[in-house]
């Protein structure tokens, strides 16, 4: 068995109200068979069948309840008895409910029961039925009551007569007194009296101790009052302060976190710089193999024109040997014409002497040509290998001046870098072990300075009025202020420019460059203060 409490409401017919209270174990008499198959509260959460229209009496007589008394003392359990007619068969969810007498409809219950089925309908216990409703679920006025059996249809099939819920009356209590008893109780009334004046001399020292105290606490509540008031203060101080601290600390996280990117930033560019340098080192290197490479060629160039000019040495020797040959045969041609006159012999007549003379010079002439057209090509080899030997060189050189240049520069942006990329190294260090210095400030003295009111600031320094404490990087940032617009000097002019910290190396490059003129058209470089020569420079181009 189980038992619930019902509310009252206008409900649409044959809804389902729900229970008010939650379900509890059975609670049906020891002396009820309870069929296992009967469900309980934790077997079903639904509520007794109800009906929200008026009903009719003519089925009340199916169930009779027995033994109902006329009332109930309240704050304990009651048994209901009652008794099944012999043409009403109960249903599984049949149940009895409490109603207010004076109900209308049976959803108008206080609290109910379920029914417990009989094991077997035939037998004559079986008509014999009994439930129990615990003290917590009855009502605690004095109204009248009355239980009603409701099947499972919400169809009552039977009421009791009222009853209430009151205590008994003095009136009906009969009290037996002896003699003996009378005097004891006088004695004892007579003890009481003496008791009460003793009572109610102590109740008037107790008025006046409690007057006194009275005072006292009054004194004692307004000292209260005071320290409230003084505490309110302080708690007001303290949060102001501890506001103060909060928004400090975030001053200083901002801070931090901008000198962790900017130094962040700063090892990026110092990376990419350096990757830039060892590029240009090994592009440095290639140039310089590539020079050595020219230069071998150079040599061996020098070296074939030694060889060509004691070549042409040779052939001016042979040249000159062969001119020898020429006249020396001229003149023994002309000894011979001399001589053929002399003779008496036919003039068309040559000697085989003369033939052989003639065809030797034709010889040597030919040689001779050949070798200054040799002699020519020659030399013209060797002006080609000459010029080729000044553009290498002025190449190499201008190459080396460029490398030079340009390696001196990335060696010095590299040191300005490395010198800044410590400098921010050592303030960001420094930056955070003063924030964990005033983390450590804040979380071990703030109990200690929770009741100090912060004095005016005795030493004559002036700090920021949006801090209590003021600002503890107020120097780092005036010392540190220089490093982000500093103020650099040309490694070639020795002359001073404001350059910022971040883009130092474009401001060194673009301040290098305006200190020389490069020719747009052969990138001959002039420097500054020769102007006006670059600009003849560069009009000859266009002649």
């Amino acid at each position: 068995m189980t038992c619930g409490r019902g509310q009252t409401g206008q409900l649409v017919p044959g809804f389902l109200a729900p229970p008010l209270f939650p379900s509890v174990p059975c609670c049906c008499s020891a002396a009820a068979d309870c069929n296992p198959w009967t469900p309980t509260m934790e077997e079903t959460v639904d509520d007794p069948p109800t009906s929200a229209v008026l009903l009719d009496h003519c089925h009340f007589s199916q169930v009779i309840f027995n033994s109902v008394e006329k009332f109930y003392i309240p704050g304990g359990d009651i048994t209901c008895y009652y008794t099944l007619t012999q043409h009403f068969i109960p249903r599984r969810k049949d149940w009895i409910g409490i109603f207010r007498v004076g109900w209308k409809t049976t959803r108008e219950y206080y609290t109910f029961m379920w029914v417990t089925l009989p094991v077997d309908l035939n037998s004559e216990s079986a008509k014999q039925q009994e439930v129990q409703f615990k003290a917590y679920y009855l009502p605690k006025d004095d109204e009248y009551y009355q239980f009603c059996y409701v099947d499972q249809d919400g169809v009552v099939r039977g009421a009791s007569i009222p009853f209430q819920f009151r205590p008994e009356n003095e009136e009906d209590i009969l009290v037996v007194t002896t003699q003996s008893e009378v005097e004891e109780i006088e004695q004892h009334n007579k003890e009481l009296c003496k008791e009460n004046r003793e009572l109610k001399d102590s109740c008037v020292s107790l008025q006046k101790q409690n007057s006194d105290m009275q005072a006292t606490l009054q004194k004692k509540q307004e000292e209260l009052e005071t320290l409230k008031s003084i505490n309110k203060k302080l708690e007001q101080t303290m949060k102001e302060q501890k506001d103060c601290w909060e928004i400090e600390l975030l001053q200083l996280k901002e801070q931090n976190q901008k000198m962790s990117s900017e130094n962040e930033k700063m090892g990026v560019r110092v990376d990419q710089l350096q990757a830039q340098l060892s590029n240009q080192g090994r592009e440095m290197e290639k140039l310089v193999q590539g020079v050595q490479d020219k230069t071998e060629q150079l040599e061996h160039l020098k070296e074939e024109n030694g060889q060509l000019f004691l070549s042409l040495t040779e052939q001016r020797e042979h040249q000159k040997k062969l001119e020898q040959t020429v006249e020396e045969m001229k003149q023994k041609e002309t000894t011979a014409a001399k001589k053929q006159q002399e003779l008496t012999e036919p003039r068309n007549k040559k000697t085989a002497v003369e033939e052989q003379l003639v065809q030797e010079v034709e010889r040597l002439k030919a040689k001779v040509e050949a070798g200054k057209a040799c002699f020519l090509e020659k030399y013209k080899e060797c002006q080609r290998l000459h010029k080729q030997i000044r553009q290498l060189r002025a190449a190499t050189r201008d190459q080396n001046m460029d490398l030079s240049k340009r390696l001196s520069e990335n060696m010095i942006i590299h040191d300005v870098l490395q010198r800044e990329k410590e400098k921010m190294e050592k303030e960001n260090d420094y930056l955070k072990r003063e924030n964990n210095r005033l983390l450590s400030y804040m979380g071990l003295d703030c109990d200690s300075l929770s009741y100090q009111v912060p004095t005016s600031n005795q030493g004559g320094t002036r700090q920021d009025p949006g801090l209590v404490f003021g600002n503890p990087y107020s120097g780092i940032q005036e010392s540190s202020a220089p490093s982000l617009l500093s103020i650099k000097k040309c490694p070639t002019c020795k002359s001073d420019f404001a350059a910022d910290v971040f883009d130092h190396n474009l401001a060194l490059e673009q301040h290098l460059q305006t200190l020389s003129l490069n020719c747009p058209i052969c990138d001959k470089t002039f420097p500054a203060k020769e102007k006006q020569i670059f600009e003849d420079h560069v009009f000859c181009h266009t002649l």
